[in-house]
């Protein structure tokens, strides 16, 4: 799966949201070993101390657990997870209505299209 840097944030910032969404969405399992610093700074084509610091604020959020014999490891806090799934899908869902707003639909309008969209 690959990083994309696309903005003027901090690129730590960057690579941590992309981390914890595919931390959320099962990419990396629950209680899985995670990958070294250097192998996703590498993939990610950065310096190992920035994937360091993206690595620092999940485990922050208590998505990631260090230990010190077998490296890092995905959280199986169900509820850590969940939190920060709907915590995601809120800002999605925010950001989708601010852009619709922008073109002139209501929030009702804006649920009709999704019923339209998931009945095709």
């Amino acid at each position: 799966m690959d990083f994309h840097i696309r903005d003027a944030r901090p690129i730590w910032q960057q690579l941590s949201e992309q981390l914890k969404l595919r931390i959320v969405t099962g990419y990396y399992a629950p209680g899985s070993r995670f990958p070294a610093v250097r192998e996703l700074a590498a993939e990610a084509g950065v310096n190992p101390n920035t994937m360091q610091r993206s690595l620092t604020q999940l485990e922050s959020e208590g998505l990631l657990i260090t230990n010190r014999t077998v490296g890092r490891t995905v959280t199986t806090d169900e509820a850590t997870l969940n939190a920060i799934r709907s915590a995601l899908a809120r800002k999605e869902t925010g950001e989708y209505l601010e852009a619709m707003g922008r073109l002139g639909y209501s929030r009702k309008e804006c649920a009709e299209m999704i019923t339209e969209g998931e009945e095709q």
